[in-house]
């Protein structure tokens, strides 16, 4: 029964990396948003902008995977190998970029123009750490940043998001268990995920 308890309990941690990967974080940050906030835009153009942020942040990369994973250019949608990072997350930063440019808008909530701009600024910085073959766990990166985003939306609008705000510090220490139990990352990988998932979105706080 102890054992059974045990593969549980490791089974649900590692659901934790699935649950917030990288991929899915923008689409979480907009529906927070939208839910808590509010995104005053008639229904049929806030329609048009999940359909947009659905595409490109989550149908477009899995397609660029599966090309590349049929051409063996990455073996896991993980990303395990710091080499096999680069070109994924090239093609990431552009497409936030893209996002930025045509769809994320400050109209939409200057937290989540903010946000998408932290999540580029962090994107740009897991790469170039890939050339300095230094492997940033995304699956940090992206948690921390959705959860400093949650802060920042708090703090800009003087809300209370606490409960939100603990149940994605539990999130951080759920997927950073997780990572280990996998053993897809060290721990100082772990704390560079933080680091570059955290301070784009601090750093922006000072813009608003």
């Amino acid at each position: 029964m102890n054992q059974q308890l045990k593969k549980a309990l490791r089974n649900i941690l590692i659901g934790f990396s699935y649950v917030f990967h990288p991929l899915f974080t923008p689409l979480f940050a907009v529906t927070f948003y939208d839910f808590f906030i509010g995104i005053n835009y008639p229904a049929e153009a806030k329609y048009l902008f999940y359909i947009q942020i659905i595409l490109v942040t989550v149908f477009i990369p899995l397609t660029v995977y599966f090309l590349l994973r049929s051409y063996k250019k990455v073996e896991s949608i993980m990303l395990a190998n710091v080499n096999q990072r680069k070109m994924p997350l090239a093609i990431h930063s552009l497409l936030v970029f893209i996002l930025l440019k045509n769809t994320v808008s400050v109209e939409f909530g200057l937290p989540l123009y903010y946000f998408f701009l932290g999540t580029l600024i962090s994107t740009l910085l897991a790469l170039v750490a890939t050339f300095l073959e230094f492997k940033v766990s995304l699956h940090l990166t992206a948690t921390s940043g959705l959860a400093t985003f949650v802060v920042v939306t708090s703090l800009f609008f003087q809300v209370n998001l606490l409960p939100v705000i603990a149940m994605l510090l539990f999130s951080i220490g759920a997927v950073a268990t997780s990572r280990l139990l996998m053993k897809a990352h060290t721990p100082s990988e772990l704390l560079a995920g933080l680091i570059v998932g955290t301070a784009p979105q601090l750093l922006l706080l000072f813009w608003f």
